[in-house]
């Protein structure tokens, strides 16, 4: 096993550093946000650090990248306060990624890729049609991170929609079954496949696995 130390990130080439600082992290899920601005122009880019905040109430972060690098997604969420978030199946992975190209604010990744944007529920902002799990969210607030000009981004889910069959009687979503992919580092998608559930974890007893 060797040892990486600070300086030797430091000293990695630019792309290679990124991709090994991002794929160190582990496997991550991978989305589709959409969003659309005050003039009606729909826009969907691919992000893979969403993050579960809280469940009541019922909270979702992502990271978006600084302003200049990702513009789009963030000035449509601030100027309308809605956006959606929508898995990614394994027939559509190659778009998805395609989104985080750096298309003109003129241009909808909808149209250029060949995905529908769905309106539902009276909301501004467009689902995925293609997608089996999809949710609308509320902007919450947006945290800007000083230390690399990124910003948290917190919204609060107002709308899911999802097949029923999917839910258990536990209110767990077999995301196995939905065939959502997750992602690691910046280029490359996988299938999950389950290991097990375990009961809630106490100090005094031994892991139980949920049957």
């Amino acid at each position: 096993m060797r040892h990486f130390t600070q300086g030797d990130i430091q000293s990695f080439e630019r792309f290679y550093r990124a991709n090994f600082i991002n794929s160190l992290t582990g496997f991550k899920s991978a989305s589709l946000i959409g969003t659309v601005n005050e003039r009606g122009q729909t826009n969907l880019a691919i992000f893979s650090s969403i993050v579960h905040i809280g469940s009541d109430p019922a909270l979702v972060g992502y990271i978006n990248r600084p302003r200049k690098a990702a513009p789009h997604t963030l000035a449509n969420i601030e100027s309308t306060g809605v956006y959606t978030i929508n898995h990614i199946l394994p027939d559509f992975v190659d778009r998805a990624h395609q989104s985080s190209a750096k298309y003109p604010d003129t241009v909808s990744e909808f149209d250029e890729l060949g995905f529908s944007p769905e309106f539902t529920d009276g909301f501004k902002a467009p689902f995925v049609k293609e997608s089996k799990v999809k949710y609308a969210l509320r902007l919450q607030q947006i945290i800007p991170i000083t230390l690399n000009d990124t910003f948290l981004v917190i919204g609060k889910i107002e709308h899911i929609h999802l097949d029923p069959s999917l839910v258990g009687t536990d209110g767990f979503i077999n995301l196995q079954s939905a065939e959502s992919i997750c992602s690691n580092g910046i280029d490359s998608y996988y299938q999950a496949t389950a290991i097990g559930r375990f009961e809630y974890a106490k100090a005094d007893s031994a892991p139980k696995p949920i049957q």
